[in-house]
């Protein structure tokens, strides 16, 4: 199984992103989807998660900003982030575990400047 990570990108104080996040290979039925960022010179930390059914965690710092989404027929997480600041800066992963698995997609830069 792989999952493969896309969307990252510099983008300025209060723009946009979207990720996605697609997995590939033998896969029966993912229970959860989500996304963790981890930033240089800190431990890595939940953004969102979503089940199978569709319910949703978002971390504190990012409710009200960030969505998490999930297409169950093509295997796929998105998170499309608002109002991005430059404490968003990190390098985002996806994950998706179902039974005893447990996959990490390659991560994928956000930096937020201007």
């Amino acid at each position: 199984v792989q999952l493969q990570a896309s969307g990252g990108g510099l983008v300025q104080p209060g723009g946009s992103l979207r990720l996605s996040c697609a997995a590939s290979g033998s896969i029966f039925s993912i229970n959860v989807m989500g996304w963790y960022r981890q930033a240089p010179g800190t431990e890595r930390e939940l953004v969102a998660t979503i089940t199978r059914g569709g319910s949703t965690n978002y971390a504190d710092s990012v409710k009200g900003r960030f969505t998490i989404s999930r297409d169950n027929a093509k295997n796929t997480v998105y998170l499309q982030m608002t109002s991005l600041k430059p404490d968003d800066t990190a390098v985002y992963y996806c994950n998706m575990r179902w039974g005893i698995y447990n996959y990490w997609g390659q991560g994928t830069q956000v930096t937020v400047s201007s």
